[in-house]
């Protein structure tokens, strides 16, 4: 059974008297452990549609399934702590506490399950060293790079083992390099812990390292397709990850 099952959603925002249709209807499924993007142009729905999956906005109709369970009708609580078990974010903006160290940040996850400090530091502190950030954990986010702290953000969203993230215009505020950087850090861990991973990006070089590409066009699905010469991601050794911390 596929992990994700989205059948006929269907998004219309109301504005007075005229109705906006971000999603017409759109039918998919996502398989666990799939590298998925989710191409279009700015309007598309795209991002519409990654949030109807994660639970952030509602759809107008159609159904939505996540790991077996019809998420659908989902109170706000039941989301709440769906997202707590299943879900991980990363974010075009970071969004990293500005007050909290990168250890604090990446742990924040662990505080909502309830995880001693010990452990949530030992976890914080394991995964920094994987994205290459073992000698920037005492550091605040206005003290690191933007591509630095988009590795905080692929260290929160991973940290807990959910079984989906969801990264939006993960590279939107990178240049081209450090994009490649942080994708092939993401699809890496990804792979490695047999994660989904779902991207939303307008970037068609982000949508190589995908398995599987779903193209949206005015709220519609224009083309589906998985990519079987997807990038090939290796894990990063100690050298490379020395080099990304200068």
């Amino acid at each position: 059974m596929s992990l994700i099952q989205v059948q006929g959603v269907r998004k219309v925002y109301r504005m007075d008297d005229e109705k906006i249709v971000a999603l017409g209807s759109v039918s998919l499924s996502i398989e666990e452990g799939e590298i998925c993007c989710i191409l279009g142009t700015s309007g598309s729905g795209k991002s519409t549609l990654l949030n109807i999956m994660a639970g952030l906005e509602k759809p107008s109709r159609g159904r939505i399934s996540i790991a077996g369970a019809d998420v659908t009708h989902f109170s706000e609580k039941q989301w709440a702590l769906f997202r707590q078990r299943n879900i991980g974010f990363v974010f075009q903006s970071y969004n990293l506490l500005p007050t909290l160290t990168a250890i604090e940040n990446v742990a924040m996850p662990l505080v909502f399950r309830g995880v001693n400090k010990g452990k949530r530091t030992q976890e914080a502190i394991r995964m920094l060293r994987a994205v290459g950030l073992g000698s920037r954990m005492s550091h605040k986010p206005t003290q690191m790079s933007g591509g630095q702290q988009q590795r905080v953000g692929i260290a929160r969203a991973f940290v807990s083992r959910p079984k989906i993230i969801f990264a939006d215009e993960p590279t939107g505020n990178l240049d081209s390099r450090t994009s490649r950087e942080v994708m092939n850090i993401m699809v890496g861990m990804a792979r490695r812990y047999q994660e989904t991973l779902i991207v939303v990006t307008h970037d068609r070089d982000i949508a190589k390292f995908a398995d599987r590409v779903i193209e949206i066009h005015d709220g519609y699905v224009k083309h589906d397709s998985r990519l079987w010469e997807a990038q090939v991601v290796t894990e990063q050794n100690p050298a490379e990850e020395r080099k990304a911390e200068a």
